[in-house]
């Protein structure tokens, strides 16, 4: 995985996703001159005398207090450990070094007034990834992901804990670790740090990431299916969704005929199938999916957006000498992002069920009762199904949106909030249940297409196919499932079958 060069309002969306994956990065030297000016900016202010917001006044409902000129290092530190109050599950790592990239990104635009030195940290404790500890809950998505981001600041200044590698350590002592020191933070820098949507953006993308995965497995899950039902084809003829526009439809509908091009199961009863139509759950598949990818584009374009803004607030203008108090720092766009994937995962997990309780279902699937052999003596895929129908319903539950919430805060001065933090953080576990319901589809499809054995499917699925049994031997009577369930989801999660399938699948970047 080659380094990326962080531009500051100009990272790409595959980008990001490779930091989260993994890829290591270094800040463009380009942005070391805006960076500059905006720290000289804050530091005239300063000299000037004069109350602006966050560099000699108090915070939030205490911003009509003056804080003295010898008081304003003491005033960014207290800020710092006084809004570490997050409570929960640390962070995972992936995510907090993507809320790390982000933060940089962010700070690099030169319109925060932090110090070149400040960005060098960052920097160092990503390329060395020393990842603070923090705690999950704890922001309303508005003033800035406050709680989080003054974990990740305090780590900045040695205090609280961090990772380096595998040890969890105090924070002077993962430093130290890896040859650095603490900060002492300037004016301005400690609201700098910890004011911004860099949490809830971080959990966004990488639910995006996650859920962009589970997609294209389900597609790939999807066919699989309606070769095991013997279902047509026909549903994905291109005239069908030309008619109708809609640009992800169109995609998911020839993604479909690819995946089934030169099946032998579909042309054994291409004629004189007494069936006129397949159930929705086969049928729609374009319809439902192909929404699902729109959705999931439109959030990917905001978040996007949002991981090369700036949400920091007061914001420093170098050209006139200004620090703006504003309200970038509301998480709106990202709470209405994170409801749509919920929204989205939701049902590319509800239609996948709908799919395994019709393979199941010997009125619908016309095979054996519950794919197993001998019916009675062994239950086959009864209880996977079930399982399946849980996660379903459980996403359902966290699938109501967090953006029409809001609770006052602050005394009432920040009295509308975003909730994009929490609605962000739900679509990692959102996904994960949605994996699982895609790999007992896929086991429940590869024992339907067993039955019709001697004749095979496309050479795609076929492939597809052989990679999930030769972890998962087709099952003749029943057996412990558990490690089958484990084994079909790690194939969701690590795209092993979505390789397999050896065609270029729909993603989040929008189509040229």
């Amino acid at each position: 995985m080659s380094e990326i060069l962080l531009r500051p309002g100009a990272v790409s969306l595959a980008q990001w996703r490779a930091i989260y994956r993994g890829a290591a990065l270094r800040l463009d030297p380009a942005a070391a001159d805006a960076v500059l000016r905006s720290a000289q900016t804050v530091a005239a202010i300063v000299a000037r005398g004069e109350p602006v917001y966050g560099i000699n006044t108090g915070f939030g409902k205490l911003a009509s207090v003056r804080i003295a000129h010898h008081d304003l290092e003491t005033l960014q530190r207290n800020i710092v450990l006084s809004h570490a109050a997050g409570v929960g599950e640390p962070m995972p790592r992936p995510v907090v070094r993507l809320m790390l990239a982000l933060k940089l990104a962010s700070l690099a635009q030169g319109a925060s007034g932090v110090q070149p030195q400040t960005l060098a940290l960052l920097e160092a404790m990503l390329q060395y990834d020393l990842l603070p500890v923090v705690p999950c809950q704890g922001s309303v998505g508005a003033s800035g992901d406050l709680a989080p981001l003054s974990h990740m600041a305090a780590v900045m200044i040695g205090v609280g804990e961090a990772f380096v590698g595998d040890d969890r350590l105090p924070a002077t002592a993962a430093l130290a670790r890896c040859g650095l020191a603490p900060l002492t933070l300037g004016a301005k820098e400690g609201l700098a740090l910890l004011n911004g949507t860099q949490f809830s953006t971080a959990y966004a993308l990488a639910g995006l990431f996650e859920i962009e995965q589970v997609f294209q497995t389900a597609l790939v899950a999807g066919a699989l299916s309606t070769e095991a039902a013997k279902g047509s084809d026909t549903p994905f003829d291109p005239r069908i969704h030309a008619l109708r526009r809609q640009p992800g439809q169109i995609t998911v509908a020839a993604l479909l005929r690819e995946l089934m091009a030169g099946s032998a199961i579909r042309e054994s009863h291409r004629e004189g199938d007494m069936r006129v139509q397949d159930p929705y759950c086969l049928r729609c598949q374009p319809q439902v999916m192909g929404a699902a990818l729109d959705v999931m584009r439109q959030a990917a374009c905001t978040l996007e957006t949002e991981a090369n803004g700036v949400s920091d607030n007061p914001l420093v203008f170098t050209d006139t000498g200004e620090a703006l108090s504003g309200g970038n720092f509301h998480a709106e766009p990202v709470a209405f992002a994170a409801d749509m994937l919920a929204l989205a995962i939701c049902e590319i997990g509800s239609i996948s069920e709908r799919r395994t309780a019709m393979l199941v279902d010997p009125a619908l699937s016309g095979l054996p009762a519950f794919l197993t052999p001998r019916p009675g003596l062994n239950s086959g895929f009864m209880i996977p199904q079930v399982t399946a129908a849980a996660l379903v319903s459980e996403n359902k539950q966290r699938a109501y949106p967090a953006s029409v919430d809001s609770i006052p805060t602050s005394a009432n001065q920040e009295d509308h909030v975003s909730m994009a933090a929490h609605g962000a953080r739900r679509l990692l576990g959102m996904a994960d249940n949605a994996a699982n319901v895609i790999g007992i589809e896929l086991l429940a499809a590869a024992q339907g297409c067993d039955f019709h054995a001697p004749l095979k499917s496309s050479a795609a699925l076929e492939a597809a196919r052989t990679l999930l049994r030769e972890q998962v031997p087709t099952l003749q009577d029943d057996r412990y499932f558990h490690p089958d369930l484990l084994a079909a989801t790690h194939l969701v999660r690590s795209r092993a079958l979505v390789a397999a399938v050896a065609m270029p699948l729909p993603g989040v970047e929008m189509e040229a």
